[in-house]
């Protein structure tokens, strides 16, 4: 087979550092827009990207070229750098270490660009730690909570 065809869908989700609050809705337009260009530049396809004041969501098509690690990487990297530069931010502005990626088959994924653009009412009803704990409870993945929210 010559060709290596394939379409993977994730649902990634991630927060500030400490879930520090600090993305307001002016911020938060600006980070899409600039992480939308981020998946562009490295072949990937934005589905869908929302959050609230302290986490993102962005569900994303893959290159088939890229690992999630990296695609999460130069998500956060690029645009803590650009922000901090523009001062829109505090200079200690951060990311939570890791993140959470969740594959969305082909019959969930107008689900879940549902559920991405909701965001602001969903988590007027549940918070961002339980909602990631359903989330990993939903898809079966083991975790230790003392280093969940690092």
């Amino acid at each position: 087979m010559s060709q290596s065809p394939a379409k993977i869908v994730l649902h990634i989700v991630y927060s500030t550092k400490n879930r520090e609050p600090v993305l307001t809705k002016n911020v938060r337009s600006d980070l899409y827009g600039y992480t939308i260009g981020v998946l562009d530049s490295i072949d990937c396809v934005t589905l869908a990207i929302n959050g609230t004041e302290d986490h993102v969501h962005a569900l994303v098509l893959m290159s088939r070229t890229i690992s999630p690690a990296k695609m999460v990487e130069d998500m956060k990297r690029g645009y803590s750098r650009w922000l901090k530069e523009r001062n829109e931010i505090s200079k200690h502005f951060a990311w939570q270490g890791g993140y959470g990626a969740f594959s969305v088959s082909e019959s969930q994924v107008s689900k879940v660009i549902e559920y991405v653009n909701g965001q602001e009412e969903h988590h007027r009803l549940i918070s961002f730690q339980d909602e990631l704990r359903l989330m990993l409870k939903k898809h079966r993945i083991e975790f230790d909570e003392r280093y969940l929210w690092s």
